[in-house]
């Protein structure tokens, strides 16, 4: 995937995740975890690895918010994106 696409995917990403917090279900502290990166869509200066492990952060919390519990498919995808941010951190 190139860099631009990346950038748009979490644009479209951290649109979702503004739809979230604005519901009373979803507890506040969902998206710290990608909130304490500081990469957002609109930082082009930031590298393509750094916006790669942020969309997987954020894909992970995304997908915790909307599953019922880890075997779900939702629990499921957040369990793989968790793992692909780990791998995506090791590499920066």
């Amino acid at each position: 995937m190139h860099k631009e696409e990346l950038l748009e995917l979490h644009g479209h990403m951290v649109e979702i995740m503004q739809t979230f917090r604005e519901m009373d279900a979803v507890e506040t502290n969902a998206f710290d975890a990608y909130d304490e990166l500081d990469v957002e869509p609109g930082d082009v200066h930031k590298s393509k690895s750094e916006h790669k492990h942020a969309v997987f952060v954020l894909g992970n919390a995304l997908a915790d918010v909307m599953s019922d519990d880890e075997f779900s498919d939702a629990g499921r995808i957040g369990k793989r994106m968790e793992e692909l941010a780990k791998d995506a951190q090791n590499k920066l």
